[in-house]
Formats: C-alpha cells, structure tokens, sequence
C-alpha cells in the first residue's frame, strides 16, 4: 500500500499561525521534504518536533522528486513543506506532486498561511475576483510588457516583488496604470507588518523618503475607478464582435482577456 503525501502550509512570520492538523501531520509523517532544512527546524524546534528532514528546493527538485516517489510508493508518508507559507505557491513542489499523482499517490493538501491570502483579506481591493501572477520579471521593459497585458482585466492583479525593485515596478505600473489603486503588504505577520495604500505614484513618493526598503511584499493593483463589470452573456458579447467584422476565434480572444477568464475557459461556455 502506498503512502500519502501531505502538503502542508506553514507560518509566513509569525509562529503561532499554524494549524493544529498541520503540527499533527508534521509529527506522523515518516520524513518532511523542505526547501531549507535549517529554515524548517527552526519551526519544528520551537514545537518540539523531531522527525527525519530532507532538501527539495530548485535546484534539485528533478533529482530529488524519483527518491521521494519511490519512498512513497514503499508506504512511507512525506510531508512537503516551504520555507514560509504554502507550498508550490511560487515555491518548488511542482513535479512532486504530478509525479505522485501520476503514479497514483495519495496528495493531501493541509491548508493554511499564504501571503497571497493574507494580502487579499486586508488590502481594501476586491476579493470577488482576482488573479495571482508570481514574481514580476526583473527588467523594467518585461515588467511593463506584463502590466500592459494585464491592465484591461477586471479583477484585483496580486504579485510578489523583491524590496529592491519595488521603485521600479511601482514606476512602471505609474506608467501603464497611473490610476489603479495600488496596496504594498510588507513583512506579513511579522512584527514590522505594513499596508501602505494608494497610487503607484503615491506609494513610490513615500518609499524614495525612506533610507531603504526591506522586507517581503505582496503588491497588489486593484481595478481602474469607475470600471464595470460587463454582465453581457458571453456568447452575446462574441456575436457582436463577429458582427462588427471580428473573427470567432479572436472574439473568444478579446472577451476572455477583457473578463479575466482564459480562451479555453470561454470557448468551453459557448458549446
């Protein structure tokens, strides 16, 4: 009989956010697989856990995923941990988990603490529909290509951004965005937990008066004022584009991008 893989949300700061399931796991499981063993034991130390441990982080995901598939398949449990938060959320775990189900292993998911969450439920944006897009990439000109891509979609835009370009990207989103409404979460549960709330040109005026920006942050663009939601039906929407000279096929395009949905997502509607 196989085993189970679990994979289990930890703390982004603040220790005490846990689930009481998530300790459980964490006790029973034959081994937990952790992007930094040192990170890890800091947490099942102060918890008094005391289980075998083993690095699966980038640079040896491809490697390490057949040992622990293999373990798994001998009937041994594995917890899958990151170093704060949940993981596979930009985190490694990604071809763990398709192998394990590939190989039709049980995947428990254990949730818990996300940055991108946490950020959601105390920005002030919209929470009814939103769309998380990663880290932004580090050159302005693909920064602003992705922001350019993103800026007709009705929904809140969620990204994580490294403390030293976050000038930069707030300079780029002032360009292609200047009106949205911008929030920046920094140092989530920690002691030096912040919001700061406004536009991009805002917010890049109150971190260039500090001496330098440190710390993790969750940004988040809200939808431009004054944008409604277009409570057309889609097929309604695609027959007006075809008939204004539009092809099928890029009408499905166009009203995918302008409702957040993916094309496959609104061609499936309209069968």
């Amino acid at each position: 009989m196989t085993g189970s893989l679990y994979i289990v949300a930890t703390p982004i700061g603040n220790l005490e956010d846990i689930t009481l399931r998530a300790l459980r796991i964490l006790r029973e499981a034959d081994l937990i697989a952790c992007e930094d063993t040192r990170q890890t034991r800091k947490l099942l130390d102060h918890y008094g856990i005391s289980k075998p441990v083993t690095s699966y982080h980038d640079h040896n995901e491809a490697a390490r995923t057949a040992e622990l598939i293999e373990r798994l398949e001998r009937g041994e449990s594995i917890a899958l941990v990151s170093d704060a938060g949940t993981p596979l959320i930009s985190d490694p775990g990604y071809r763990l988990v398709a192998a394990a189900v590939a190989a039709g292993i049980v995947v428990v998911p254990i949730p818990g603490p996300s940055a991108v969450m946490g950020a959601l439920a105390a920005a002030g944006l919209g929470t009814d529909s939103f769309r998380f897009c990663g880290f932004l990439p580090a050159k302005t000109s693909q920064r602003q290509k992705v922001f350019e891509e993103l800026k007709n979609e009705a929904c809140t835009l969620v990204f994580y951004e490294a403390p030293h370009r976050i000038l930069e990207t707030l300079e780029d989103i002032a360009t292609v965005m200047p009106s949205r409404p911008v929030v920046i979460a920094r140092e989530l549960t920690k002691l030096h937990e912040e919001f700061l709330r406004g536009t991009a040109r805002e917010l890049h005026t109150t971190l260039s008066a500090r001496p330098s920006v440190k710390g993790e942050i969750t940004l988040l663009i809200g939808k431009a004022e004054g944008v409604e939601e277009d409570d057309t039906p889609i097929e309604d929407a695609i027959r007006a584009l075809e008939t204004s000279g539009v092809a099928r096929m890029d009408a499905i395009k166009q009203v995918a991008k302008a409702r957040g949905l993916s094309k496959r997502e609104v061609y499936k509607l309209t069968l």
